[in-house]
Formats: C-alpha cells, structure tokens, sequence
C-alpha cells in the first residue's frame, strides 16, 4: 500500500489546525482564539438578518440534481449579478452563464479540470489552494509573478501587461480581494486589467470569494469584476464566488462560476466526474439567501461588524510592533510583517508556535507563497509574515489579540 498512494501534504489552514490540536485546541474549544481560520463568524450578528436554520425538501430533491446545479438557483446567481453589478447594462447573466459546485474549491477544481494545456500566471502572496491545483493539473504551465512588499503586493497594470506579453501568458489567476493580503483590485485599476485581458485574449480567474468584505474608499458596496464586463459572452473573465464568505454559510458547501456560456459547458463536463454535482436541497436554501432585501442586509452588516473588527485587529497588533506594507481594503485578514519581533516570534512559523501556548491560531505568511514543484528553491521570502483572521465574533477575538500582546511583552 505504501507504494499505492503518494504523500499529500495538509495545506494552509489545516495544516495549522493540525499542529494546534497537538498543542490541546479543539474547534470551538472557548478557551482558544482562532485567528487562524479561514471562515467569518457564523452566528447571528448585529444588523444581519436571522441565521436561516431550517431547510425544507422537496421530494423531487431525494433524486440526483443537475451538475451546472438547479435552474432556480442558477436564475437567482444571474440576477443577483445583474442586480449589483449590471444595472442599465445591454449584456446580461442569464443562467447559462453559471454553474452551481458543491464548495469554492470544487468549483476551481472544476475550472482547472477544464482548462486546456497553456501558460497561466499566478502571483505570491496568494490563496494556497492554488498550488494544489497547480500540482494537480499539470497541463497548466504555472508562471510566478511574484508581488513586491515594497509596492504593498501591488502590479501596476503597465507591468503586469509586460508580464502578459513577455511571457506568453493566456491566463491569470488571482483571489482579488487577495487572501491573504487584503488587497484590492477595483475602480479604475480593475478596469485596466479587463481592457488588459481583451485586448491579448487573456482569459481573468478572478476568485472573488471575499467580494462583500470592502471598507474605507471602496466600502460603498461589493467589488467584482462583473461590473466591468462588456459582453458576457465574449470577454474572457471567469468569476469564482459562493456562499462561504460573503453570506457566513461556509458548511454549506456551495459555490458558483460566472463565466461566458460556452464556458460554463466546459466546467459542467468537469464536474460530472469531479463531483456529480450540489446538494439540491441546499441549493433551494441558497436561493432564499440571494433574495436580495435579505442579501442586501447581510452585505451591509457584513461592512459594518467587520470593519470594526479590522481597525481593533490593525490598532492591536501594530501597537504590538507588528508591520503592514500593505493597506488592507477588503477580506477579514491582514497581512503583517513580524520581523521587528523578538525571536522567536519573528518568523511565521515562530510567532504560530508560540502562540499555541496562549491559545490562539495564525497561519504563518510563506504558506502563501504558492510554488507548485517547489521550484524556487530556498527559504520564502515571506517567512517573516503572518495571515491575521478578524472571522472569529468580536469577544473573542478581542481575547485572543490579548493573549498575543500578553506573548510579545514576554519576549521584550
């Protein structure tokens, strides 16, 4: 059997979760801080609409479903888009130009299943599902465009369109809001990168899971790349997003993809294999959380509840000596540089460690630093960073910021 089955190593968060629980953490132990996860709080919260805790089953929905999910939900997506992003626009979403997958990851899994041999770029610091993809589907040629700290992991789209030709690229992916960095692309930048994308024929992933999760100058309302769409079935931008963040329903396990309609053929033959398809009842309630007063409540006191939550988390933990080169706009993370610490809490993996012994979760910052092949030899030059959640509920994230303050005097 030991020559069956190749290792796997556990990535990201549940690489974390599983040092901690060798440590005494449980999930939903009280007593711990997960500052660690990657999912926002989930129970009821100020101003958002009651947590939906009932769903009802149609007797058609004991038989399978549709792969690309039912027409309902598919419909709700579509208008959903069209809604917040498309208003007065002659192109719209119809439900052909979305599939329905039974979580965000099995909707990437589904994108990459489907993508023909070709050279895709992909940027560090970045979600680290990416590399598991890339690992996986090895037709996909990754090319690393490696984000500057200096530049607060930024591209200027002139670069980045000298990336595009110089490297003969026909695909970026990126998670824009950026997991980990907070960093958003929007307005006129991501309109540049739209026109970029048209003008080489180089087809957008854009994974937008993060989308409701925007404050300061671009907090008015949710960012995608749909509003600057021209013809939803020519441009060539392929949109990732769900219910996990954005509506605080991440055990569902749903998600969609946005994409021209031809598209959306190439993924549903995908996901016949991959995964069969969506829990029809779970799509049913999915279709109630997209009703749009209910969406639009849950978005606003999305905005609202976590953006108190970000400046408590900035103001701690800068207070701490933590650094952050880059202005976090958007997710429920930062980004921060722990160089300036003491040792051993100046490197990810220290700070991580020694936080287990005051019951709180991080994720240490080279975990992001995706590299399929491990090609780039050598140390990560974002050892020194550590991802920082706000998703716990405020109490006790207040707590485990305590606890990490209480850790650094220790050192000092």
């Amino acid at each position: 059997m030991s020559q069956t089955f190749r290792d796997l190593p556990f990535m990201g968060v549940i690489r974390v979760n599983n040092a901690a629980m060798k440590a005494g953490w449980r999930m939903g132990d009280p007593a711990w801080s997960n500052l660690g996860q990657g999912q926002p709080e989930v129970g009821e919260m100020a101003g958002a609409p009651p947590r939906i805790s009932d769903l009802p089953i149609d007797p058609a929905d004991h038989a399978y479903g549709p792969v690309e999910g039912v027409p309902e939900l598919r419909e709700a997506v579509a208008a959903h888009y069209n809604r917040l992003y498309r208003r007065g626009k002659a192109s719209q979403y119809t439900a052909a130009n979305v599939a329905v997958a039974p979580g965000g990851r099995a909707a990437l899994t589904r994108v990459f299943a489907a993508l023909d041999n070709l050279r895709l770029g992909y940027f560090t610091p970045d979600y680290t599902a990416y590399e598991d993809a890339l690992n996986t589907f090895t037709r996909v040629q990754p090319v690393h465009i490696g984000l500057d700290e200096a530049k607060g992991f930024r591209i200027e789209p002139d670069e980045l369109e000298h990336r595009v030709k110089g490297d003969a690229l026909s695909t970026l992916l990126i998670s824009n809001p950026c997991n980990p960095t907070g960093v958003c692309i929007a307005g006129d930048e991501l309109v540049a990168w739209l026109n970029l994308s048209r003008k080489h024929n180089c087809t957008l992933i854009l994974d937008e899971f993060y989308s409701h999760f925007t404050y300061g100058e671009i907090g008015n309302g949710p960012v995608s790349a749909a509003a600057y769409v021209e013809d939803v079935e020519r441009d060539p931008v392929v949109l990732i997003d769900g219910l996990t963040k954005c509506f605080r329903y991440p055990g569902w396990r749903l998600g969609w993809v946005v994409a021209p309609s031809a598209v959306i053929q190439k993924i549903t033959a995908a996901g016949s294999f991959l995964d069969g398809g969506t829990s029809r009842p779970v799509q049913r309630g999915a279709i109630r959380v997209l009703e749009p007063a209910r969406a639009d409540q849950e978005t606003k006191a999305v905005r609202t509840v976590f953006a108190r939550k970000q400046r408590l988390t900035l103001d701690s933990l800068t207070a701490m000596g933590v650094r952050f080169p880059a202005a976090s706009r958007s997710t429920f993370y930062v980004y921060g540089d722990v160089s300036g610490l003491p040792a051993p809490i100046n490197t990810g993996e220290g700070f991580m460690n020694e936080g287990f012994k005051h019951q709180v979760l991080t994720v240490p910052g080279e975990f992001f630093d995706v590299n399929p092949g491990k090609h780039r030899p050598g140390e990560s030059r974002l050892r020194h960073f550590v991802r920082f959640s706000f998703g716990p509920p405020e109490q006790n994230l207040v707590a485990g910021l305590s606890r990490l303050g209480e850790m650094v005097k220790k050192f000092r």
